[in-house]
């Protein structure tokens, strides 16, 4: 695919007309990043407090032989399925939402737009609520006016590195990553201090019960929208493979990490939150620091896939109004209570957008990946694909219903097989796809 080209069709677009993130355009290949700068963005996304608290739930219903084997297992389905779409973006150079451009049609990738920036904006509202909550515990603040003024804050500051696109969340997670680190890896050791070491850790009998199927789901679905979006900052890879690991060190190393320190912590304490560990260490100074560089480095991402899905919906080469907008929605939804459904929203995400991601990269592999063509060629809207996606969504929907396999898996497996079967024959014909 030529990167001199509009998504749309249209003719050489001008740098100045283009935002340095291009939107809904390829990114031009003097615009790509090495794998350190694009797996340090990813990191800054992953590290995430409510992924924490995923694996405290998770961690309390298992003894620690089993637990290690599940987090494994969960981290190495979401960072396989990312890794791979992660690769196809850095192949194509475009977004999730201007790749379903191609899966569903130009109408039908509104929907995805819809689901993805959508879910996105829930996220958004639940890392604001998160923020101003533990905050307010550090400080001793109590009031729900000062927790709202607090949501309100932390919400308009969160936005601001996205406005300013890669760049921006490049700098600061750059800072923030090997910081969270570092806290992290201390306060996991003090926590196996706490329970007189390994030993310790592994007599203690988990007091909770939640079958295998439901733990894989909840970690997928902790990043299950957002790592079907990875492409929107592998597409800045310098090459496919940059962008596949870039993705199996953020979304599987990564989320590991996160989701160990959360269950180790509750284990421990009986608090999977590293900020309120921290709290309970008379480090609340640190703990200030871990909270707001580890909210805003996920945040930050987290508005730039609805800035992004926005400027998809409106065919426009500008993502900042959308970034706008969706912080504003965002830090609404967060005022309302969205936090409150944590879990339940995280098992949503697992079964509706795992499917979405298996249709985009079946129909890669069914069509795409010789080239692809202008799209003002595409159809208004990709009905078999469509209709893949339905049934993969209902199929994952059954498999979490029956308590039977891995519904994320089961989702994106059959999409990727549906529309391989659908779309195989109707590959397009060599020399009318650009190269």
């Amino acid at each position: 695919m030529s990167s001199s080209l509009s998504s749309r069709g249209d003719a050489t677009v001008a740098p100045a007309e283009v935002d340095p993130d291009y939107p809904i355009d390829p990114v031009p290949q003097h615009a790509s990043k090495s794998l350190f700068s694009v797996a340090i963005v990813l990191l800054g996304f992953t590290f995430f407090t409510p992924t924490m608290l995923a694996g405290a739930q998770i961690g309390a219903a298992f003894d620690v032989t089993s637990l290690i084997w599940v987090l494994l297992l969960g981290s190495a389905v979401l960072g396989v399925y990312v890794g791979v779409i992660g690769g196809i973006g850095a192949r194509t150079r475009l977004t999730t939402v201007m790749m379903c451009r191609y899966t569903l049609g130009r109408v039908g990738a509104k929907f995805a737009s819809l689901l993805l920036g959508g879910t996105q904006v829930g996220w958004y509202g639940v890392t604001v609520a998160t923020l101003a909550g533990l905050t307010a515990s550090a400080l001793d603040w109590t009031g729900r006016g000062t927790e709202i003024a607090l949501m309100i804050a932390g919400g308009a500051v969160m936005g601001v590195t996205a406005y300013y696109g890669y760049k921006g969340m490049y700098a600061l997670s750059v800072v923030s990553v090997p910081l969270l680190l570092v806290l992290a890896g201390w306060v996991t050791w003090r926590s196996l201090d706490e329970v007189g070491g390994w030993s310790g850790l592994t007599a203690i009998e988990p007091s909770e019960t939640l079958p295998l199927a439901a733990a894989v789901t909840i970690i997928v679905g902790t990043f299950a929208s957002g790592g079907t979006q990875a492409p929107n900052w592998t597409r800045f890879a310098r090459t496919p493979s940059t962008g596949f690991w870039a993705c199996i060190v953020a979304f599987m190393v990564g989320e590991l990490l996160m989701l160990g320190f959360g269950a180790i912590g509750a284990l421990a304490f009986g608090e999977g939150d590293f900020v309120l560990v921290l709290y309970q260490l008379g480090l609340v100074g640190w703990g200030l620091v871990f909270l707001v560089a580890n909210l805003w480095t996920t945040n930050d991402n987290t508005a730039y896939n609805f800035g992004v899905a926005g400027a998809e919906i409106a065919d426009s080469r500008s993502k900042k109004p959308f970034v706008i907008g969706g912080v504003v929605i965002g830090t609404l939804l967060a005022i309302t209570g969205i936090y409150d459904n944590l879990i339940e929203y995280l098992v949503w995400l697992g079964i509706l957008i795992p499917p979405l991601g298996g249709v985009v990269i079946g129909d890669f592999l069914a069509r795409w990946r010789w080239g692809m063509p202008d799209t003002s060629a595409l159809p208004a809207v990709e009905w078999r694909n469509l209709a893949a996606y339905a049934v993969a969504a209902v199929a994952a929907w059954w498999s979490n219903e029956a308590e039977w396999f891995i519904p994320p898996v089961v989702g994106a497996v059959v999409a990727v097989v549906g529309v391989v079967g659908l779309q195989w024959n109707r590959r397009p014909v060599p020399g009318t796809v650009a190269r």
